[in-house]
């Protein structure tokens, strides 16, 4: 399939994410949760550091510079390889996402809140689920390499 068709798989997830961002940061109070489902509900997180708010003393000008980079370095990958551009564009999306709440806000929106009983998993967002998949598709092609079809 063409690069461009990537492309717009990156575009499609940042616009979801800005969306489902955007909702959340208008329907959610910042004390408030929204239950979903029995193990699923929705809150309101402001991320200033990196996965799991790790980091935040870094400032977010160091994770606009980080972000900016592994953009590039996605982009040039994705233009380059014939391989993996799905994982590729996953990770670009959510990248892009993210970096965008940055630029705008200063920190991350997170919204997603999975648990089981009292053990809750950090809140995250579209472009976190993006860029772990993603990732988990590139590390998996890293171990299992040969043949085979992208999606798209």
């Amino acid at each position: 399939m063409k690069k461009a068709a990537y492309l717009l798989v990156a575009l499609a997830i940042v616009l979801f994410d800005q969306i489902t961002k955007h909702i959340a940061r208008d329907s959610i109070g910042p004390f408030e949760i929204k239950k979903i489902l029995p193990f699923l509900q929705l809150v309101s997180v402001r991320n200033e550091g990196a996965a799991f708010g790790l980091f935040a003393a870094l400032g977010n000008t160091t994770f606009i510079l980080i972000s900016v980079v592994a953009i590039i370095v996605v982009l040039v990958l994705l233009m380059r390889t014939g391989e993996d551009r799905f994982g590729l564009a996953l990770v670009l999306g959510g990248a892009i996402g993210n970096l965008i709440d940055r630029i705008v806000f200063g920190k991350v929106t997170d919204f997603i809140d999975v648990f089981a009983g009292r053990f809750h998993w950090p809140a995250f967002n579209v472009a976190d689920s993006s860029l772990t998949v993603g990732l988990v598709v590139l590390l998996f092609h890293s171990f299992f390499p040969g043949k085979r079809e992208n999606p798209l």
